[in-house]
């Protein structure tokens, strides 16, 4: 059986090339970013290895270029590859953080509204409900902005990244508690549940080990999902400020940053974050449209 599914998935992937696409670069993303250290050209954040009289070259390819530099440099002479590779590192680590924490709460909070019912699922959904009034990248940009204005300036610098991963995971999850309640109150119908109950099982074994198996499908599309939408919002807490530390930035920090200068002839330093930026969030919306697709087979 397991072959079959295994054979099947290839096929449906092979026949899919911009899904292959996708996950290629996405792949090469991860790696690249993950590994900034090997395949950085240059220590973006090291003053010790910048020089201000490498600042604003532009691409290799144009006029006044340096060929140390391939995609040029930003007003403090940092190498944007570098940057680019070194900021996708944290945007991606926020993304997937992020989304995690969503999945952690989400689940447990619509596995427990959706298995007991009653007043357990009314007080639960009702706090869903109150949050989800509110746009989740508000939610984010209030918890960020509260803890930005509560802690000391270099506390908040040193805690940037675990802090974005909280503010967008607790924005995020009330979508995963909602699509986990549908389908586990569509389970505890179902013959194994009754045949589990018949025989004894303890109700956490159930819902663990029984029930959660067999709603892994919507989440884990839901969760591809939401990767791309937690490094929006990363980038636009980024933009706005209330992100990672200059000395560290993201690929929204390095946008905010290059976008001071845009009009002032530097483009590649808003243009080409920007493009990686893009890049990454429509192949992460693509692979999970896939997978979507493969996972319900009347959509294929």
């Amino acid at each position: 059986m397991f072959e079959r599914i295994r054979s099947d998935f290839w096929y449906e992937l092979l026949n899919a090339p911009v899904t292959v696409v996708s996950a290629i670069i996405i792949a090469s993303m991860v790696i690249g970013c993950s590994f900034a250290p090997i395949f950085a050209p240059h220590t973006p954040f090291d003053p010790g290895t910048i020089s201000i009289l490498d600042n604003n070259l532009p691409p290799a390819w144009l006029p006044a270029s340096d060929p140390r530099f391939l995609l040029g440099t930003d007003l403090q002479g940092r190498d944007v590859l570098s940057a680019m590779l070194y900021g996708g590192r944290i945007s991606l680590l926020v993304g997937v953080g992020a989304v995690a924490l969503s999945v952690v709460i989400g689940m447990t909070v619509g596995l427990l509204a959706g298995y007991f019912g009653g007043l357990t699922d009314a007080i639960l959904m009702r706090v869903a409900e109150i949050q989800f009034a509110f746009p989740p990248i508000l939610i984010a940009l209030l918890f960020n902005g509260i803890l930005k204005a509560s802690l000391p300036a270099d506390v908040f610098a040193r805690a940037a990244v675990p802090i974005m991963i909280l503010a967008i995971g607790l924005a995020g999850w009330v979508q995963f508690a909602r699509i986990v309640r549908a389908s586990v109150m569509v389970q505890r119908g179902q013959d194994y549940v009754t045949a589990c109950h018949a025989i004894g099982l303890p109700t956490p074994r159930i819902i663990l080990r029984h029930i959660t198996p067999n709603i892994l499908g919507p989440v884990l599309v839901l969760a591809m999902l939401q990767i791309a939408v937690a490094i929006v919002t990363e980038a636009t807490l980024s933009f706005l400020g209330l992100g990672t530390p200059l000395t560290e930035p993201s690929l929204g920090g390095l946008i905010q940053v290059g976008s001071l200068y845009l009009f002032s002839g530097v483009w590649w330093v808003v243009i080409f974050p920007g493009v990686m930026l893009l890049v990454m969030v429509v192949a992460f919306n693509l692979v999970a449209d896939w997978v979507r697709d493969y996972l319900n087979p009347r959509l294929r």
